[in-house]
């Protein structure tokens, strides 16, 4: 069994995985609406990765023997003024969940729970991968601006994206 502190916050951290995923299938319907599947299939693959965190550490808890409390999520947005604010808003959102992360592990360690600091491990790899995605695009979008071809292109590109499955010990 998981210390209450530990366990709260992996509850809290729970919540906003599943904000994170219902954040971005609000951007990948925004993208959907605008004619842009590539862009929404992006969103869409990320929203289920999103969900795939969550469930990681839903079922670290039940293997702990900790009570799971699924708290509220809020709505997100779900305008925004270009495909290049949906992108920093995502990247916004994804140095937020950094710093929840790190959060995490700092009550991991003052809790000299060794086992929760293992597993955050995982989670800040994760985040430093998150981050550069989301930079990424926004860097490509820069230097497109608005040219049609260039969203062309991108959307093509971000079409590619698969959904893999996370394996969920």
């Amino acid at each position: 069994m998981l210390k209450k502190k530990v366990e709260d916050a992996i509850n809290k951290q729970i919540q906003e995985e599943l904000y994170s995923a219902y954040l971005y299938l609000s951007m990948s319907a925004y993208f959907s609406n605008k004619g842009l599947a590539g862009f929404a299939n992006w969103f869409d693959v990320q929203q289920k990765e999103e969900r795939d965190h969550a469930m990681k550490f839903y079922n670290y808890l039940l293997a702990h023997g900790s009570k799971v409390k699924l708290l509220k999520i809020d709505e997100p947005g779900h305008e925004w003024k270009s495909a290049i604010d949906v992108f920093k808003a995502g990247l916004k959102h994804e140095q937020h969940i950094t710093e929840c992360i790190n959060n995490l592990v700092d009550i991991a360690e003052k809790e000299k729970d060794r086992a929760t600091f293992n597993l955050l491990q995982w989670y800040i790899d994760e985040q430093v991968e998150e981050e550069e995605n989301a930079r990424t695009i926004i860097e490509k979008l820069s230097l497109i601006k608005t040219d049609s071809n260039g969203i062309f292109m991108l959307d093509k590109e971000l079409s590619a994206r698969v959904y893999v499955p996370l394996v969920i010990a």
